[in-house]
């Protein structure tokens, strides 16, 4: 694909000009299919991964829209984080560097509220921070959007998977109807469907290096015997070989979900059960340690798994074929990610030989068993789950926000925002992942500092 120059576009001269003396002269695809968009006032929905160029698209395009003779908020950015946020005032401020008296100002937890307090009485043409304390200062009254003319949403997945929904929404009942909204996002949820389709006016669409079309799904037939520790032997094997950081394996029956769960943690994986016997809180726990990738390995029923937001694995693997052929397709749609094909691995014993035939048929492909790996993949070690999952004793009803966690633990001495994965709250507890290398430093942070003033007890959650 032959690169565009930013030349083509109808851009201020003078930011034409920073463009090339910044060595920004080819447009980047993401760039070149949504800035066109951008400059023509359309709602735009850009989807590709970090490093694309999303900054510099939506960057050129609010600065091109900006005026600079009036002196108040005419455009919003929203990041998840302090450090993107950070980085995005950054690259505006060098786009805008032709551009005479513009003001960029920050406003992200973690930082102290007075001097910001103090920053948007002298006013602001662009804010960008994150939704946590932007939410708050629009509470407070401290930060208008009445005159809004653009909202952009940088990472909306990301925002989202933090728990940031209800800030989100606060805040663009603040904006005017009018505005131009810009959403970017590296995957493209049913989550981010649903904001698209109630904050944006006909929207385009543009992607990038998607996750979201069609992926080939490889599938794996292996036979074995009838006998549970041939199959829990060759379900060890399979893992191990795969090194899977998310897969699911599904079982037929609620007892052999639970004994499968058992076996893998005693053979040190990290995994856990789903299944109709399970507590609420446990199995709200078990999904949320498993979306947010602080355990590996989630071993359902079907009927546990039905409706569940785990799509995007890295292996989906059948302890056994299940019992009506469409759930199987089911099954192994779930697997597949980042535009990579998935893998489904199956295990069958010589009674099932019929369905596997069966689903060749049904699928138009040809099945042959396989040989399992050797056993001395057994002694590489077992892949263990990026992230740590910690509990804190506080929720809703203390009024603890997301903003307030993520503010606590990227304060002083506290962690960066980047180690910070999904925030999830309930009624009177809260989740939050950190990577396992800034759990210790997390958890101390949590405990010997405050939420909302207040001390709140935190763990991390094991097991």
């Amino acid at each position: 694909m032959n690169q565009i120059d930013f030349a083509s576009l109808k851009l201020q001269t003078n930011l034409l000009k920073n463009l090339t003396s910044i060595g920004y002269e080819k447009m980047t695809p993401i760039q070149s299919k949504s800035l066109p968009h951008i400059l023509a006032g359309q709602d735009v929905i850009g989807q590709g991964k970090t490093g694309s160029g999303k900054t510099a698209a939506f960057g050129l395009g609010l600065l091109e829209k900006l005026d600079v003779k009036k002196f108040r908020v005419q455009t919003l950015v929203l990041c998840p984080t302090r450090e993107l946020a950070d980085q995005v005032a950054q690259e505006i401020r060098k786009l805008a560097r032709t551009i005479h008296n513009i003001k960029v100002l920050t406003l992200c937890g973690g930082m102290p509220f007075g001097p910001q307090l103090g920053s948007l009485e002298h006013g602001a043409h662009i804010i960008v921070g994150t939704p946590g304390r932007v939410d708050e200062h629009v509470r407070r009254g401290s930060l208008q959007l009445k005159q809004l003319s653009m909202l952009v949403l940088d990472e909306a997945d990301r925002m989202l998977d933090m728990g940031f929904q209800e800030e989100l929404d606060a805040i663009v009942e603040q904006t005017p109807a009018s505005r131009q909204t810009l959403l970017f996002s590296a995957t493209f949820p049913a989550q981010i469907e649903s904001i698209a389709a109630r904050i944006m006016d006909s929207p385009v669409m543009v992607q990038v290096d998607t996750t979201h079309a069609k992926s080939v799904i490889q599938q794996h037939f292996y036979q074995v015997g009838n006998d549970q520790e041939q199959r829990q032997s060759a379900l060890q094997l399979l893992l191990c070989d795969h090194k899977p950081e998310s897969a699911v394996v599904f079982c037929n029956t609620k007892r052999e979900t639970q004994d499968v769960a058992d076996y893998l943690k005693k053979q040190g994986f990290s995994a856990l059960a789903i299944h109709g016997d399970l507590e609420q809180r446990e199995r709200d726990q078990a999904l949320i340690r498993f979306s947010n990738r602080s355990v590996s390995i989630l071993v359902a029923t079907d009927v546990a798994a039905r409706g569940l937001d785990i799509e995007d694995l890295d292996l989906v693997l059948n302890y056994q074929i299940a019992r009506e052929l469409e759930v199987h397709v089911h099954r192994i749609g779930r697997t597949g990610r980042a535009g990579s094909a998935g893998v489904a691995c199956s295990l069958y014993s010589e009674k099932d030989e019929f369905k596997v035939k069966r689903l060749a048929k049904l699928q138009d492909q040809t099945f042959e068993g396989e040989p399992l790996p050797p056993f001395s993949v057994l002694d590489d070690p077992i892949m263990e789950p990026s992230m740590a999952t910690l509990q804190i004793d506080g929720g809703k009803r203390q009024k603890i926000r997301p903003g307030d966690i993520l503010g606590a633990l990227t304060g002083p001495n506290g962690i960066a925002g980047s180690k910070v994965g999904k925030i999830n709250i309930f009624a009177n507890w809260a989740y939050v992942a950190v990577t396992r290398d800034a759990a210790k430093v997390a958890l101390n942070t949590l405990n010997e500092g405050k939420l909302k003033g207040r001390t709140f007890r935190a763990r991390r959650i094991r097991g």
